[in-house]
């Protein structure tokens, strides 16, 4: 077994180990530190003798040995140390006895609705979020948010520690304070979903771990509160994008473009269920949630035959709907885009510069990946390479970087 599979192994587990890890030991940064402990012993253990048949529960139990091994370390806890041990290890025997994906899965959900408490600001919901759930570096996460790599710990480390004094519990919520948490919970899971479909960073395009783990909390928190839009929304949204996962990225792991790709490869069945899922959260109390207007959108690309037959005015007209119940600048990127393809590349370009000049989007490396697109379609060349090397500059994705790199050299060609 080679480091690079290691690796792998413990990126796909990391997430799931980490909120049982929460669960056990009741304190984030011992369950991060215990964990990268148990990382450690993998990294030197698996290579001689193969990884464990279940290498999530091995990580359990040995980031909770070693978590062990930590309190008995620190002077400061010698007073709490046997009533400290004996609940971790009475926590552990409750786990083993209940060692099944369902639990797990709840450890999961329990560690996103913590991390969304209402005592937590949104923002910091959502960094912390990326950084336990999505199990992103905390410079990835400062990254995301555009701030420095600093003031991100330290937004971090605040948000951990206020989890700990104010002693906010590690537990999915009754039912009659879920609602509070609903549009954070949501956020979140959509988050991880979408550090799945396409990662912020690293040799690959997407993380299916991610993807189908969110897929997953969304159909369990549609269990624990049924009957609402937007969590159905959400549903068919993640469900309708994912269906086209084997046709996104070539045996190599470069880019296809939505226009380029086999719509033979799409995942038909699935499919069905979110065009399934759409209705419904149309048709759900309350009013078009923004999550049901955006699977609206995905289900027309999945409807269409082939990309020539996209219904572009329905889904620029969709993201004009959205843009009145859910504004973000992302949101008008994806309408000028959308734009582009019924009133043309110029009237989009107008659209691009309006937003890039209010400067929301500063740095942002699909603005500069739309920009050159558009720029490239107008036969504006020199200005289209421009707008790629800065693509280049912003990704951290391995993918996207040599696909604006191809772009960017097919231009030069012209130019030459």
């Amino acid at each position: 077994m080679t480091p690079r599979d290691i690796e792998r192994i413990l990126r796909d587990e990391a997430g799931r180990a980490l909120a049982t890890l929460i669960r056990l030991v009741g304190d984030f940064d011992l369950a991060e530190d215990s964990l990268q402990d148990a990382f450690a012993a993998a990294l030197e253990r698996w290579p001689v003798s193969g990884h464990p048949s279940n290498p999530r529960a091995w990580l359990v139990n040995v980031g909770r040995n070693k978590a062990i091994d930590r309190i008995r370390r620190q002077a400061n806890f010698r007073g709490k140390q046997a009533e400290l041990t004996h609940e971790l290890l009475l926590n552990v025997s409750q786990h083993d006895a209940c060692n099944d994906g369902a639990a797990l899965g709840d450890d999961m959900l329990r560690l996103i609705f913590t991390c969304c408490h209402p005592a937590l600001a949104m923002d910091t919901q959502v960094a912390l979020t990326l950084r336990t759930v999505c199990g992103l570096t905390a410079p990835e996460v400062a990254r995301a948010f555009l701030v420095g790599e600093e003031a991100m710990a330290q937004r971090l480390l605040r948000a951990k520690q206020k989890i700990r004094l104010a002693g906010i519990p590690y537990e999915v919520p009754d039912r009659d304070t879920l609602a509070p948490r609903l549009r954070g919970v949501l956020a979140v899971i959509y988050l991880v979903f979408s550090e799945g479909y396409a990662a912020t960073s690293g040799e690959n395009l997407m993380r299916l771990d991610l993807a189908q783990e969110a897929i997953r909390l969304c159909r369990l928190l549609d269990s624990l509160m049924p009957g609402r839009g937007e969590i159905k929304g959400l549903l068919a949204l993640m469900l309708l994008h994912d269906a086209r996962r084997a046709g996104r990225a070539t045996a190599r792991g470069d880019v296809v473009l939505l226009e380029e790709q086999d719509r033979a490869l799409w995942d038909r069945v699935q499919i069905a269920e979110g065009l399934l899922l759409v209705d419904e959260a149309l048709r759900a109390p309350g009013g078009p949630h923004a999550y049901a207007v955006q699977a609206a959108i995905a289900a027309l690309h999945a409807r269409a035959l082939n990309y020539a037959q996209t219904d572009w005015p329905q889904i620029a007209g969709l993201y004009e709907v959205l843009l009145r119940i859910s504004p973000s600048p992302v949101i008008e990127l994806n309408h000028a885009a959308a734009i582009a393809m019924v009133d043309g590349p110029a009237r989009a370009l107008a659209l691009i510069d309006a937003l890039e000049a209010r400067g929301t989007l500063r740095g942002y490396e699909l603005l500069f990946a739309v920009r050159a697109d558009l720029l490239r379609r107008l036969g504006r060349h020199a200005a289209a390479c421009d707008a790629y090397r800065s693509a280049i500059a912003a990704t951290q994705l391995e993918p996207s970087r040599r696909f604006y790199a191809r772009r960017l050299a097919e231009l030069e060609r012209r130019t030459d």
